[in-house]
């Protein structure tokens, strides 16, 4: 079997963690199995070097920044491999690019182009332990790229497709994926298995446990993700491909995310072209949109309402006043201080009323909804950020989602 780990901020965060991190990597080992180890940064490192920057410059080139951060998983890496040396294991450490990492020329958020794992599995065979950093590779002109914050899920499931492995094993200071946030509903359930496409949407939606980017790859090449805790050495929560013999329940789980803006455009002639008029220059700017409602036209004008990250709430106004102008529509508004809340679940497809029932719980709470928007697995509300906690609660306990309450 070939397994590759990957391990996070909070897992290498010092040398005692490295030193039970080696215990985990040593274990696989024996168990006879092939590993390949990726790491992330010591948990505030990636942060502490970016700010040294800003002492230097406010406004970093995104290269320079590359190159610089990048040094956090080199010594996370390097460290772990020297830590295994001692107990007489073969390993190493390589950068990204040594690794084969090979990605486009946009510092700071690079996409994988290639992964060559050939000479890592050589390697592998001969029970040598490569143990790569994670969030990194190098464009075609040899520039170090980064891949965004959380990057480095990213690399370590990319890395398990290019090695053929049988499992992404991803440690954390969690112990799997929750019905919801325990901090918030203690009665929440770890899962012990979900399936891509609902972990995608959960992520999406806010859930911070895995990267969106990691979940997309792994459902591509349907590589499984084993989610658990380097801290607590109990079965996590498996990613996996959606087992079609179980039958499931309405709802997985539920989600929220408070960093979310609610923008609107009113009083827009009704015309072809008004969509593109204000969503082209927020695309152009480089902010996502999410939400999107449209009002039904009435005597030739019509409203637009849609949601940004919180973010990217003063640049979007910005933008709409000037789009506003040219457009000739009446006004713009904008609220910060609204949040989603998601229910998500793939048994949606075969159970009906849920959409219903979403909307009379939050109603009973006396809860506003702002926005609806739906998938075939999922329905998210825009809220007032102040009852996110009472509409989790609420939904949690109606979809009977509820275990025994965390130790």
């Amino acid at each position: 079997m070939r397994v590759v780990q990957k391990f996070g901020g909070t897992s290498v965060g010092s040398l005692e963690r490295i030193r039970k991190t080696a215990d985990i990597v040593a274990a696989e080992l024996e168990r006879g199995n092939e590993v390949a180890v990726v790491v992330s940064a010591m948990s505030g490192e990636t942060n502490r070097l970016i700010a040294l920057a800003h002492e230097l410059n406010p406004d970093p080139e995104r290269r320079e920044l590359d190159a610089m951060v990048a040094t956090g998983e080199q010594v996370s890496a390097a460290l772990l491999a020297i830590e295994l040396k001692s107990r007489g294991i073969a390993a190493y450490s390589c950068n990204g690019a040594q690794a084969g990492f090979r990605t486009d020329s946009s510092h700071a958020r690079a996409r994988i182009r290639d992964v060559d794992g050939s000479q890592l599995i050589e390697r592998m065979q001969q029970r040598a332990v490569p143990v790569v950093t994670g969030f990194q590779g190098v464009d075609e002109r040899g520039n170090i790229t980064t891949l965004g914050r959380g990057g480095s899920d990213t690399s370590a499931v990319a890395l398990a497709i290019a090695l053929k492995a049988d499992v992404c094993d991803i440690y954390t200071d969690v112990d799997g994926i929750y019905t919801t946030d325990p901090r918030i509903v203690p009665q929440a359930r770890k899962m012990d298995h979900i399936s891509y496409e609902e972990m995608l949407e959960l992520a999406s939606l806010g859930a911070k446990v895995l990267q969106t980017r990691s979940v997309e790859l792994a459902m591509r090449y349907k590589m499984p993700i084993h989610l658990r805790s380097s801290f607590n050495l109990v079965p996590g929560t498996i990613v996996s491909e959606e087992d079609a013999n179980m039958e499931r329940a309405a709802i997985s789980g539920v989600a929220y995310n408070r960093d979310e803006a609610k923008i609107t455009v009113m009083g827009i002639p009704d015309h072809p072209g008004i969509a593109a008029g204000i969503f082209g220059p927020v695309a152009n700017a480089g902010i996502n949109v999410d939400v999107i409602v449209q009002n039904v036209s009435a005597q030739g004008f019509t409203d637009i309402t849609f949601t940004v990250p919180r973010g990217d709430y003063k640049a979007t106004l910005d933008l709409m006043h000037k789009a506003c102008a040219s457009m000739q529509a009446k006004d713009v508004t904008g609220d910060n201080t609204v949040a989603k809340v998601s229910v998500v679940g793939v048994g949606m497809r075969s159970h009906a009323g849920v959409a219903g029932k979403m909307f009379e719980v939050l109603a009973a709470e006396n809860i506003n909804i702002q926005m609806i928007t739906t998938s075939e697995i999922k329905i998210t509300v825009v809220i007032d950020e102040k009852q996110v906690d009472a509409a989790v609660r609420a939904l949690h306990g109606a979809f009977g989602l509820e275990g025994e309450p965390a130790a």
